[in-house]
């Protein structure tokens, strides 16, 4: 007897479609090319992506790196049917992290994993990573799309970003922090990036879908009211930093307050901030509420409305407000630092126990 012969097997029938990644490379050229600043080299398609330090401007520079993802904010994303705005998540989640080290973001990759290549969604992905980037001022000089048959869901996908700034060897931050200091906060534009598995709960608990209407956002759904993008708040914090008024900066994100503003202060001061003197966005009061989660675990999970806080000189403080509202952002003035023993700390005064309250 003879065997007939095994049909012959090939990538496309093993789950990867060579040609479908083609195809998206060709859709997201034009994206990248709307990133383009000064000092990159080249263009997508090759193996490396050059970047010239000099021609950006710097002359004695040190690089500050920094690499992300945007957590299960991707469930809302995948479940909602949005995927145009999780690329700018994806970005700001990096280049916030490099701001604060007072450096300039300079460009971006990512990564991004799926286990069937749908070419129209990938793209919508990709070219929220290109408004990121064009928002931050960075170059989209790179990435990769990686389609894996088996270890993803049909429809999921997955994320990673990657950022590289730099900035002077003279001018990174924190720098010069003393009691006294004017403690700003920088409004956020909603959950951000953080927390969504503790949100998921909360929906999942109240019998509540994503296509339901938002009771805190009149005219959206909660999937898309979730969606809103993280705010990037690079171009208004460069300024100010140039402009010689930026001590320290803390990008709120897990941990929230307590977990990340003492990490900018050194040992011996304390951040002491007034729980009234900022408005708390209503999806906060609406996860505290339909959650049952108490002030501390909000604190502890989420931004409550403050996506980034600065330190400035007390003699400056409204003059670095000024700025920052002019170039468009929301800032309250929260709090200052105090003299303490011991390592950094932060003491959140007027919080009841329910805060915040539903309005």
């Amino acid at each position: 007897m003879t065997s007939s012969p095994s049909p012959s097997l090939t990538y496309r029938a093993a789950g990867v479609d060579i040609e479908a990644g083609d195809a998206l490379v060709e859709a997201i050229k034009p994206l990248a090319k709307s990133t383009d600043r000064t000092g990159t080299m080249g263009g997508l398609g090759g193996f490396g992506a050059l970047f010239d330090l000099r021609a950006a401007g710097f002359k004695d520079p040190v690089l500050v790196s920094s690499t992300d993802g945007v957590g299960t904010k991707l469930r809302v994303a995948i479940e909602a049917g949005i995927h145009a705005t999780v690329g700018i998540d994806l970005v700001a989640m990096c280049v916030n992290d490099l701001i604060v080290q007072g450096a300039e973001p300079l460009f971006f990759l990512d990564y991004f994993a799926t286990g069937k290549l749908e070419v129209a969604a990938a793209k919508d992905v990709i070219a929220g990573i290109a408004e990121g980037c064009r928002q931050a001022g960075c170059a989209l000089v790179g990435g990769e799309t990686a389609e894996m048959p088996g270890m993803y869901a049909k429809g999921d996908y997955d994320l990673a970003g990657f950022s590289v700034g730099a900035a002077e060897r003279g001018a990174l931050l924190p720098v010069g922090l003393g009691a006294g200091d004017v403690l700003l906060g920088l409004a956020s534009s909603g959950v951000h990036s953080n927390g969504f598995s503790l949100v998921r709960r909360v929906l999942e608990a109240r019998g509540l879908s994503l296509h339901d209407a938002a009771p805190f956002a009149p005219g959206k759904t909660l999937g898309a009211a979730l969606l809103e993008p993280t705010r990037i708040y690079v171009k208004p914090l460069l300024a100010l930093h140039r402009a010689g008024l930026l001590k320290a900066a803390a990008h709120i994100t897990g941990g929230g307050l307590p977990g990340n503003l003492p990490r900018v202060l050194p040992t011996g001061l304390t951040a002491v901030l007034d729980a009234t003197s900022w408005p708390v966005p209503p999806v906060f009061a609406f996860l505290a509420e339909a959650g049952n989660v108490a002030a501390d675990e909000m604190l502890r999970v989420f931004n409550c409305g403050l996506g980034m806080v600065i330190a400035v000189p007390a003699a400056r403080a409204a003059d670095a407000t000024a700025m920052l509202e002019a170039a468009g952002e929301r800032v309250f003035r929260i709090g200052v630092l105090e003299s303490s023993e011991g390592p950094a700390g932060i003491r959140i005064d007027n919080l009841p126990a329910s805060w915040p309250r539903v309005a």
